[in-house]
């Protein structure tokens, strides 16, 4: 089983091509001119729009604040720790993302891939959805590329209204929208609000309090016995 530290992977690979890029431009000499000095570079645009290096140095911050505030949650994170994991100046972090708000606001987006995987899993028909959806919800938890966003909502939800706000909605929003084919019916949505508090709680568990043996319990396993809860609520 990976732990939320291997998520780490995601923060150094933007912090490599950042270093990269930064190597690059320092190469190239001091700026000269009436436009020299620190707003020089961020003056000149590339001809499709932010420059290379910008973008680079824009999602390694992203991908180290995901990484922070999934491990430490908003309050205990702050922007000099963000900056020191994405290996850039605090300023720069500023820069992009203005206040630690917004750029926590921006770490909650999430992956498509969440709602193309669950409703993938829901066009097979009813039989055996329960099983299918589980295990679409544990192959994105266990992308390394996805499970930052996912924690940092799921620690962040019972303290930050974003974070609840943003639960909500992949509650009733993305799940409402992937299994609207096979959850009908007057209490479709109280239904599905069920399934999500299933899968919302599987996650807390086995990703986030790491409860044994269940964290470090194989994927066919939790999705054969776990897939019965939600086929119960879905088949209802």
């Amino acid at each position: 089983m990976e732990s939320v530290s291997d998520t780490r992977e995601v923060a150094g690979s933007g912090r490599e091509q950042a270093g990269d890029t930064a190597g690059t431009a320092a190469a190239a000499g001091p700026a000269t001119g009436p436009a020299a000095g620190p707003a020089a570079g961020r003056a000149t645009k590339h001809a499709g729009g932010r420059r290379p290096g910008e973008t680079l140095t824009r999602e390694a911050i992203l991908a180290a604040a995901r990484v922070c505030f999934a491990e430490r949650g908003f309050d205990a994170t702050s922007l000099r720790r963000i900056a020191e994991t994405a290996g850039v100046d605090q300023s720069l972090v500023h820069h992009f993302y203005g206040t630690k708000e917004n750029l926590f606001l921006q770490a909650l987006e999430l992956p498509g891939k969440i709602e193309e995987a669950i409703t993938a899993a829901a066009q097979g028909g009813l039989d055996g959805v329960g099983e299918r959806v589980v295990r679409a919800h544990l192959s994105v938890w266990d992308d390394v590329s996805s499970r930052p966003a996912l924690m940092t909502m799921v620690r962040s939800a019972a303290i930050h209204r974003a974070a609840a706000a943003r639960l909500r909605e992949t509650a009733t929003g993305i799940l409402a929208r992937a299994l609207g084919g096979v959850i009908t019916g007057e209490d479709a949505m109280l239904r599905t609000s069920m399934v999500a508090t299933q899968l919302v709680g599987l996650a807390m568990m086995r990703y986030v309090a790491h409860l044994e043996p269940l964290a470090s319990a194989d994927t066919d396993t939790v999705a054969r016995h776990y897939g019965r809860a939600v086929q119960a609520i879905v088949a209802d």
